[in-house]
């Protein structure tokens, strides 16, 4: 392998095309014969699968690429270096290939521990190649060159002197090491939630704690890394102070409010609730909101204020069990006891109704066109809905009170005429 790239450029200027051509092909052939096992690859391994085996097919198939293209250089470098043809393309290319594929299992190990989403995704490619670039251009002898070019440009800002060079080295400390930080505590929402004896409410709290700490430690190092002083930070803080005063107090409050219902327990994941019209059950509790599913698969996103300052129904609160209440009205020439012996038999019989605590019926009025009895069960899956549980047992007891000859009565009025007008 070639030890001083720039006199290795130097030379470059002075080969034939019959010194090119052979290396290039060799590279050509590499790169297609690279792809097309890629993708034979990622069609073999296109079968769903979790864990640590989805981990494996997706590092093999990442490696897959730099892995093959580097085997058939280094078997073309042989082959062009027993006929002693030049292959410095090909010495460039093999450190190349070997850094492209640690970047590509570093950058995938470190998206795995994040939340994972499109962006995430996509930025996978991007933060790859530009790494592999900037490796590549050390590799190549050019990057203490353009470094110096982006030093150069600069302006000064009284004392203070701000380079191109110094802008893009913060923005990629920043985000550097805002990526470790949401890895990490990615990983510890992950160890958090799994662990069987801290609730969930707990998890999240502990998680969230954990995220804002990394990423303050993260921020600090950034500003401390390259040479800014931190007791400039009191005018930020000040800045920030009247910011929340005028515009940025209500983010400020769902973000305090966040906390506060992760630690005071009021609500969890998985509880069911009421906030106004919507109903359903929190599925994610985040920084500035909370997520509620529906039973249509409609998820609402309510602020944390509103939870706080606001009236919310936590039908699972203290007990999951909630109690229905199904009511009918039977004539009055009906047996009214056999219709509540019917309606209690059918709450008994549905699979959703809890036996303890037991159903039960109660004649609860002698209304004006019927008698109105209710049956009153217990389900322990509110999460599950209520809609089904009334419709099941109404149909049910529709069904029976057809066969047993019950009247479900329907509003009627009598006239009665005391006399008739003269005509």
């Amino acid at each position: 392998m070639v030890e001083n790239w720039q006199d290795l450029l130097v030379a470059m200027q002075e080969l034939s095309l019959l010194d090119v051509i052979p290396q290039a092909a060799v590279l050509v052939f590499a790169g297609m014969a690279a792809f097309y096992l890629h993708h034979l690859i990622a069609r073999l391994t296109a079968v769903d699968s979790k864990g640590m085996r989805h981990f494996t097919q997706r590092t093999i198939q990442r490696l897959a690429f730099p892995i093959s293209m580097l085997l058939v250089v280094l078997l073309g470098r042989a082959s062009l270096a027993a006929l002693n043809q030049a292959h410095w393309a090909l010495d460039l290319a093999v450190p190349l290939l070997i850094s492209f594929a640690l970047i590509r299992i570093l950058v995938y190990m470190l998206r795995k521990g994040m939340r994972s989403g499109p962006l995430v995704k996509a930025s996978e490619n991007i933060i790859s190649t530009l790494i592999w670039l900037v490796v590549g251009l050390h590799l190549v002898g050019l990057l203490p060159g353009l470094l110096e070019a982006m030093d150069s440009l600069a302006i000064s800002v009284g004392d203070l002197r701000i380079s191109l060079l110094a802008v893009i080295k913060l923005l990629l400390l920043m985000g550097l090491l805002l990526v470790v930080a949401v890895w990490l505590s990615g990983i510890i929402d992950r160890r958090l939630s799994r662990l069987p004896y801290l609730s969930p409410g707990a998890a999240v709290g502990f998680s969230k704690v954990s995220k804002l700490v990394l990423i303050t430690i993260a921020v600090l190092s950034v500003l401390n890394l390259v040479g800014i002083d931190l007791t400039a930070l009191a005018v930020f803080g000040g800045a920030l102070g009247v910011g929340l005063g005028f515009g940025l107090q209500r983010i400020a409050s769902n973000f305090i409010s966040g906390f506060i219902l992760v630690f005071d327990r009021s609500i969890r994941p998985g509880d069911v609730v009421s906030v106004g019209e919507k109903f359903g059950w929190v599925v994610a509790l985040h920084a500035r909101y909370v997520v509620v599913r529906n039973r249509d698969g409609v998820d609402t996103l309510i602020p944390n204020e509103n939870l706080i300052t606001t009236e919310v129904i936590n039908w699972s609160y203290s007990d999951p069990n909630v109690r229905l209440k199904i009511p009918v009205s039977v004539s009055y020439s009906d047996d009214v006891e056999l219709a509540m012996a019917i309606m209690l038999e059918i709450a008994r019989e549905h699979p959703r109704v809890i036996s303890e605590p037991e159903p039960v019926c109660r004649l609860t009025e002698f209304g004006d066109n019927g008698i109105h009895l209710e049956a009153r069960v217990w389900v322990a899956d509110p999460e599950a809905g209520f809609g089904s549980v009334r419709s099941d047992i109404n149909l049910e007891i529709w069904r029976r009170f057809k066969q047993e000859g019950i009247t479900i009565p329907f509003p009627q009025q009598d006239l009665y005429i005391k006399e008739m007008p003269e005509k």
